[in-house]
């Protein structure tokens, strides 16, 4: 875990690597629950039995919900102090270049690929966020995350 004392030190970072960050596990429970507050009840996230002979060998994490793991998985990596506020602001780019299979821990790594003042004491934070299974040798996410930080 990196910290930042300040914005500016942060954006003094720009084009580092932080990371990889600590293992997180991705279970069933956490998929199911996902289906449910999406609406997405697709046989290859939920069924392990019918999914166990299907294309990956088992049941996999919705692609979304992968995405939806990047605060956490990020959080873990750096922080910055006397941030009062953080949000966010967008992606530029999202690929899941491999499926994140039920039971596989995850993890990130992330490039500070830019920050830029938006006013107000703000900054814009643009992440060039991998995530990474124990399963795999592909990542299961790529995605170019774009943040603002208040000071």
């Amino acid at each position: 875990m990196r910290t930042f004392r300040t914005l500016d030190e942060l954006a003094a970072a720009a084009g580092e690597t932080l990371g990889p960050g600590p293992w997180y596990p991705v279970d069933q429970r956490r998929v199911d629950l996902f289906a449910d507050a999406t609406d997405d009840h697709q046989w290859i996230h939920l069924d392990p039995e019918r999914a166990a002979a299907g294309p990956f060998g088992g049941t996999i994490a919705h692609g979304y919900l992968t995405l939806s793991l990047l605060p956490a998985l990020v959080s873990r990596l750096y922080r910055v102090a006397g941030v009062r506020m953080g949000v966010n602001y967008g992606l530029n780019r999202v690929r899941f270049p491999a499926p994140l299979r039920v039971g596989a821990s995850v993890r990130a790594t992330a490039v500070l690929a830019g920050i830029t003042p938006v006013g107000d004491g703000a900054v814009q934070l643009v992440a060039a966020v991998t995530v990474d299974s124990d399963t795999g040798d592909k990542p299961v996410c790529v995605a170019e995350t774009v943040s603002r930080l208040y000071a």
